[in-house]
């Protein structure tokens, strides 16, 4: 169960989300956090450039080797609006990241955009634990995960 300061953090990623669709990107967006509360960095989705792997995990695993120990990655905690995708959960796991908490699941993703006629996206969508079967995960979360999926439904709808 996730406490009223990680909630703050979850919202932000919606915020973040949002912020990437405002941008005319696809609305996810992550933030990292130290063991002790304080936000190290955060991100939104940047595929709009083309480059498809720029998504906010990624960045924030990249970021998170780059600039902290093994230890203060082991203790961090990453927030994000949608469960990590293949790619960053393994970044996530190669990093040595510590726990994740999402507000949408990758399963709720891929039935929104089913719903929606959207093909399915080229890489397979699974959960977390599949690609770092001993990572602690947690969500998703009710009320945050459907204002994702009004995100996705205005990226996706938009003309």
């Amino acid at each position: 169960m996730v406490n009223d300061a990680e909630l703050r953090h979850l919202r932000r990623c919606v915020e973040l989300a949002n912020e990437a669709l405002e941008s005319g990107d696809e609305p996810f967006g992550s933030v990292l956090v130290s063991a002790d509360g304080a936000v190290l960095a955060e991100d939104h989705n940047r595929v709009a450039s083309g480059d498809r792997t720029r998504h906010p995990e990624f960045e924030l695993a990249r970021w998170a080797a780059a600039n902290m120990t093994p230890e203060e990655r082991a203790a961090a905690t990453v927030f994000t609006s949608g469960e990590h995708c293949p790619m960053c959960a393994a970044a996530h796991g190669w990093v040595g990241l510590g726990r994740i908490v999402y507000a949408s699941s990758s399963e709720q993703l891929a039935s929104w955009l089913a719903e929606l006629g959207i093909p399915s996206p080229p890489v397979r969508t699974l959960p977390i634990q599949a690609i770092v079967p001993d990572l602690v995960v947690e969500g998703p979360i009710p009320g945050l995960a459907e204002q994702v999926r009004d995100l996705h439904r205005r990226f996706h709808s938009a003309p």
